[in-house]
């Protein structure tokens, strides 16, 4: 699939192509020293599906001697507002990553989605290094853009005199506590994780004010990404305290979900596992292990667990923010409006409601618009 820039671009563009499971096992294997997440996989397109949803597959870009820029795995997203196409912590690079080649990246998948036979976004979300048209927004942030990553290649002895003496001395304080790590056998996970630790993230997620998914989420990822992950759980007097899911892809790892009672706290058991999970992963061969995010200018409610994360290391990464692509950049504008009034205040945004609605319909050509009640 060869896809041409406007005459406006003065930039070359790419050739974009999908990707089958060997062809990109094949990419994969020939850059060992590119960080590919978990996400950015067939097995995570085969989650995806799992889920009910509609990966659109991944692509391979190239430039025009044949060398790889990157790639990309996409999912269509159908809301009542609008309708997208999101790049899930990618796309991945295997070129250097300059403003110019973000651009007539973007600038690609731009045209390559205004050409979709089944798909017709408002926009393509991923994520961009540097800020600058076509990316804008995005209508809400997707992906954390700041996150602590530990270094498992040291010694067990020199990792945990890494970390700080808070975190030192809780590990020491769970164990006097009486806190216990299992790991989860594989084929108790789903029956485990329904029992006893979905309510637990229940509890967290009513403590620390988000929203969880519901159980079957997580079910689906254990039954579904099972060679990827591990599943810990601490315990006291055979209760569970707290508990975490990692992943594991080319030899970096990610604690991916975790979920802890307020006894957790005062046992200091998270301490304990998160501590159980790194000498476990560096035992298998990882390097590294991402703690996700933590507190940044668009998600200050990370606060709490910046706190926590930051006891292993002072390794702070920074993630490209995601952003918006739009292909309909008027309609964009008038959706974005609307769904902002509606944010800050709902009881106003009728009058506003009307007037996005009518630039929806009038920025359309050829294909019917959501009314205002649609969205």
């Amino acid at each position: 699939m060869n896809l041409h820039r406007k005459t406006s671009v003065t930039a070359p563009s790419l050739t974009a192509s999908t990707l089958d499971r060997s062809a990109f096992d094949a990419i994969a294997a020939t850059h060992p020293d590119v960080v590919i997440p978990l996400e950015q996989t067939p097995d995570w397109v085969e989650f995806e599906r799992a889920l009910g949803r509609s990966p659109l597959g991944i692509w391979e870009y190239r430039d025009m001697a044949g060398a790889l820029v990157a790639t990309a795995s996409y999912v269509h997203v159908v809301r009542r507002s609008r309708e997208s196409v999101v790049v899930v912590n990618g796309p991945v690079w295997f070129a250097q990553r300059t403003p110019a080649a973000e651009r007539v990246m973007m600038e690609t998948v731009r045209e390559q989605f205004r050409n979709h036979p089944t798909a017709h976004p408002l926009y393509v979300r991923m994520q961009v290094a540097t800020l600058q048209a076509p990316a804008t927004g995005p209508i809400e942030h997707g992906w954390y853009e700041r996150e602590i990553v530990v270094d498992l290649t040291p010694s067990e002895a020199g990792l945990l005199k890494s970390f700080r003496p808070n975190a030192r001395n809780s590990i020491r304080r769970a164990q006097r506590n009486g806190v216990t790590i299992e790991h989860i056998p594989r084929e108790e996970w789903k029956n485990v994780f329904a029992r006893e630790l979905f309510p637990i993230m229940q509890e967290t997620a009513e403590r620390d004010g988000f929203q969880s998914f519901d159980s079957s989420y997580y079910e689906t990822l254990l039954a579904v990404l099972g060679d990827h992950l591990r599943l810990l759980v601490a315990y006291r007097d055979g209760i569970p305290l707290s508990w975490l899911i990692t992943t594991e892809y080319r030899g970096y790892a990610v604690y991916y979900f975790a979920g802890s009672t307020h006894a957790a706290r005062s046992t200091f058991a998270p301490y304990l596992l998160l501590w159980e999970a790194f000498r476990t992963l560096k035992a298998a061969g990882n390097t590294a292990c991402g703690l996700t995010g933590i507190e940044s200018a668009n998600y200050p409610s990370l606060a709490n667990v910046t706190t926590f994360k930051r006891n292993f290391s002072k390794n702070v990464v920074v993630v490209p923010t995601t952003y918006d692509i739009p292909l309909s950049p008027v309609r964009y504008r008038a959706v974005s409006a609307l769904l902002a009034a509606r944010r800050a205040a709902p009881a106003a945004a009728g009058g506003i409601v009307r007037r996005a609605s009518g630039l929806v319909r009038r920025s359309e050509s050829g294909r019917v618009s959501p009314t205002a009640a649609e969205m």
